[in-house]
């Protein structure tokens, strides 16, 4: 059924909500679908996005007036921002919440991906996607040695959980996570749409690893590992970000940004098998449209344009909806590790870690912050892991589509990192065995 937002009447924008309603009923952890718990943490991550660029835009522009007018939204943003955070019971765990997030950084990028029509974006959903899937997996088997708690309990058997392109490998120089940006003149409104969301759920992820992986007093390796890959996130998060049309006017973005919300919220609507939550998202989703209405006036006022100039057709492309695409991605993510596993970015784009000069920033770079592969986090947990259970935690449906990524009793730290001679290996340098 096609929605369109700007065809919807708004409700009154000025409403602010008691604030006992903003601590409604958490999930619980032990029965609530983990795509509830995804949802939950994309949308706690979209109203953080909303609030972050409202008030960077605050700090950019000079009339005062429109800065109050941004205020009255940014007030109401943080308003459902609480109310979403509040639905993370305070039994979950930092790292059972971890879990979710890890999931939700994969079936969405996998989801986004299988849809998205510009190939260049398709490729960086396609590069990060095999990172977050090897955190999942570093984290999981954390979560079994450190909790007692296998993973799969956690995403459902929703997603598969096993070796991506290593952590180890992900660690690039800076100036390689920078893309070209698309033009938002001639971009798809669905390639807009998956820029602006995933690098705010990325963001999100970073933010979350940034402040919570200080906390984590399980052990040390996994309070080391929550700051190497908060590293990675913030990898991502430049990627992600150099992909949007920076050209474009503060309230032409501020527009892109509210209707994105509505978008998130409408599909989250749709999808969400919770009825209690569901009716959050519907609440929400009524406050965004009048959020939407609000910004197309402000552009109209203040740079005479109409919203049909930055968003030629309101309705919404196709939806997101993780319920629909589980079994899709566990295909699309097995064909995805087969072709790629052995990428690594190089400037605007990327290639075989075999291709790459042997005086690359990428390899300087990585020997260096890595130093020693031994005291590397993420090799140390899967490491002690294997050392204290004979293998790896994993869950997989079939055997690893990356022959060298098979071995369950040794963690491969070559593959995407280090440059293979295919005649001295056992397997091919395309299958990055070294």
């Amino acid at each position: 059924m096609s929605f369109n937002p700007f065809n919807e009447k708004p409700e009154k924008l000025a409403v602010f909500e008691n604030r006992k309603l903003l601590c409604p009923k958490p999930y619980n952890k032990n029965e609530a679908d983990p795509y509830t718990k995804v949802r939950t943490i994309l949308m706690n991550g979209t109203e953080f996005e909303a609030e972050s660029f409202q008030r960077n835009m605050a700090r950019h522009i000079t009339d005062n007036e429109l800065r109050r007018e941004l205020a009255l939204v940014r007030r109401i943003e943080q308003q459902q921002q609480k109310k979403i955070m509040n639905l993370k019971p305070k039994d979950e765990s930092i790292l059972e919440h971890t879990i979710a997030y890890e999931q939700l950084a994969v079936d969405l990028t996998a989801l986004m991906a299988q849809a998205e029509p510009d190939e260049y974006v398709r490729k960086a959903l396609d590069f990060a996607l095999l990172e977050d899937f090897d955190h999942l997996y570093r984290y999981a088997d954390l979560l079994e040695m450190d909790m007692g708690i296998k993973a799969e309990k956690l995403v459902g058997k929703y997603t598969e959980i096993m070796p991506g392109r290593p952590t180890i490998s992900e660690h690039r120089y800076p100036t390689d996570d920078v893309k070209r940006r698309i033009d938002n003149k001639i971009a798809s409104p669905l390639t807009k749409l998956h820029a602006m969301i995933i690098t705010a759920a990325e963001q999100q992820t970073m933010n979350y690893y940034m402040n919570q992986g200080a906390f984590y007093d399980l052990s040390e390796v996994g309070r080391q590992l929550y700051t190497e890959i908060a590293m990675i996130e913030e990898q991502h998060v430049s990627m992600y970000e150099s992909l949007n049309d920076s050209s474009v006017t503060w309230l032409e973005c501020l527009l892109m940004h509210e209707y994105t919300e509505c978008y998130l919220y409408y599909s989250m609507m749709q999808d969400e098998c919770d009825e209690y939550i569901k009716k959050i998202w519907e609440s929400h989703l009524l406050q965004e449209i009048s959020h939407l209405h609000n910004a197309a006036r402000l552009l109209a006022k203040y740079e005479k344009k109409e919203w049909q100039q930055v968003i030629p057709d309101g309705t919404f492309p196709e939806l997101i909806s993780f319920s629909k695409m589980s079994e899709n991605n566990k295909t699309y993510i097995r064909n995805v590790l087969k072709k790629t596993v052995t990428q690594t970015a190089d400037r605007d784009g990327w290639k075989e870690v075999n291709k790459m000069p042997d005086n690359a920033d990428f390899f300087k770079y990585n020997r260096r912050v890595n130093g020693n592969v031994a005291s590397v986090a993420s090799h140390k947990v899967i490491d002690k892991y294997i050392l204290e259970a004979g293998e790896d935690y994993r869950f997989q449906e079939f055997e690893h589509p990356v022959k060298s990524l098979r071995s369950r009793c040794e963690d491969n730290v070559n593959v995407g990192r280090v440059k293979c001679d295919s005649k001295a290996s056992t397997g091919s340098a395309k299958d990055g065995t070294c």
